[in-house]
C-alpha cells in the first residue's frame, strides 16, 4: 500500500494530463460607441466630390416702410454659395490561413467571420475619430489619398478659440472646399460664459444646437462644476430610489443642458480632442457615402482567405453656422464661470 498520495502535481509532472479549463467566451471591453456617427444623418453622393448650396435671408430691415403709391424698387439680391467636401476611402485589411479557420477555437466556430467582424467595429471607431478632427479636406490624386474635413475644418462662424487659435477657411473664401484647418491656439480652462456666449451666437444664426460633444475628462469637468461652487444644481445627491446593494443611489452627472434657447444632451466621445467642445445642431451634419460599408473577397495568394473592409466617406455640414465649437481647452484645468 502506497503511503504517498498521488496530487495534482504529480499530474503536472507527469505530462499534465488535466484537461485545460478555458471559457468559451472572448471578453472585449474596447469601446464602441460612436456618438457623432450615432446621432448625425446618413447620406449618399455619386461623386467624388459632393457639393451642396447654402443661403441666408437678407438682414431684418427696421426701415422697411414705403410710402402710398410709390414706384417699385429694387432690392438687392445674394446668390447661394457652393460647398463641398472630398470623398475618403478608409479600409481595413485581413487574413486568415486556413489551418486558423478549421481548427477547433475558443470563443468562436469560423476564425475568418470573427475578423471581419472585429475589422468592421475598428472601422467604424476610425471613422468617428476622424470625422472629430481638425483635419482640412483633400482632393488627392493618383499618388495623394483624398481626405474629409472634420468638424474641425467645418466650424468657422461661431466659434471661440485661445490667443492665437485661427478659424478654418473655405478654398475660395466664402464657396468651396474647407481646404485651411483650424489654427490651435492657447489652451485654456472651459468657462460657462464662453459656452453661454457660443450657444447664443448660433441661436441667432439661425440654429438650434441640440448635443454639446465633450471628451471624457471635459465632461467630468462639466459636472463637477455644476455640481460644485457654482450651485448651478439646487441639490449636490438626489434620491433615485433603493439600489442594487440596497443603499441609496445618487446622481453625480449633468447629461442634460437646459439653456436660453434650446436643451441639449452633454455627450462624451472617446474618440475626439479634450480641447474641442463642439457645439452641434445635429439636423445640419451627415455622414454621407459614395460607398457604404462591405466587404470583398482579395484574390487568394497561399493557403489563406483574405479580404478588406472598406468605407468611402465624407462629413457633410449642411449649413455650419448652425453649430459651434469652444476650442483650446485644457482639459486639467476646473471648469470656471
Amino acid at each position: 500500500m502506497s503511503t504517498t498520495n498521488f496530487d495534482r502535481y504529480d499530474l503536472a509532472t507527469s505530462g499534465d494530463n488535466v484537461r485545460e479549463s478555458l471559457t468559451d467566451v472572448i471578453y472585449n471591453i474596447s469601446p464602441t460607441e460612436v456618438p457623432l456617427q450615432a446621432n448625425i444623418a446618413r447620406g449618399s453622393t455619386s461623386n467624388t466630390l459632393h457639393e451642396w448650396q447654402i443661403d441666408e435671408l437678407a438682414a431684418v430691415d427696421t426701415a422697411n416702410a414705403a410710402i402710398d403709391g410709390a414706384d417699385f424698387g429694387t432690392d438687392a439680391s445674394d446668390e447661394a454659395q457652393r460647398i463641398g467636401v472630398y470623398m475618403q476611402i478608409s479600409i481595413k485589411y485581413l487574413a486568415v490561413s486556413r489551418r486558423a479557420n478549421i481548427v477547433n477555437k475558443a470563443g468562436r466556430k469560423s476564425e475568418l467571420a470573427y475578423q471581419i467582424a472585429k475589422k468592421g467595429k475598428e472601422l467604424r471607431r476610425d471613422v468617428e475619430a476622424m470625422a472629430c478632427l481638425n483635419n482640412a479636406t483633400v482632393a488627392g490624386n493618383s499618388t495623394t489619398a483624398s481626405e474629409t474635413a472634420g468638424l474641425g475644418a467645418w466650424l468657422k462662424t461661431n466659434t471661440d478659440r485661445g490667443a492665437t487659435g485661427t478659424d478654418p477657411a473655405l478654398s475660395n473664401t466664402t464657396y468651396g472646399e474647407p481646404t485651411t484647418a483650424a489654427g490651435d491656439g492657447t489652451q485654456r480652462a472651459l468657462s460657462e460664459a464662453t459656452l453661454l456666449g457660443v450657444l447664443k451666437d448660433c441661436y441667432v444664426a439661425g440654429g438650434n444646437p441640440n448635443m454639446i460633444m465633450v471628451g471624457p475628462t471635459v465632461k467630468q469637468r462639466f459636472s463637477n462644476y455644476m455640481f460644485g461652487s457654482s450651485a448651478r444644481i439646487a441639490t449636490q445627491y438626489q434620491d433615485q430610489g433603493p439600489s442594487r446593494r440596497g443603499g441609496v443611489s445618487v446622481v453625480g452627472a449633468v447629461d442634460v443642458y437646459v439653456s436660453d434657447f434650446t436643451v441639449l444632451d452633454i455627450v462624451p466621445n472617446r474618440f475626439q480632442r479634450e480641447r474641442d467642445v463642439w457645439i452641434l445642431d445635429t439636423e445640419y451634419w451627415e455622414i454621407t457615402y459614395l460607398d457604404g460599408y462591405k466587404t470583398e473577397t482579395i484574390a487568394k495568394i497561399g493557403d489563406a482567405e483574405r479580404r478588406h473592409i472598406l468605407v468611402d466617406w465624407g462629413l457633410k455640414s449642411n449649413n455650419e453656422a448652425a453649430s459651434g465649437v469652444v476650442a483650446d481647452i485644457d482639459e486639467t484645468l476646473a471648469m470656471v464661470a
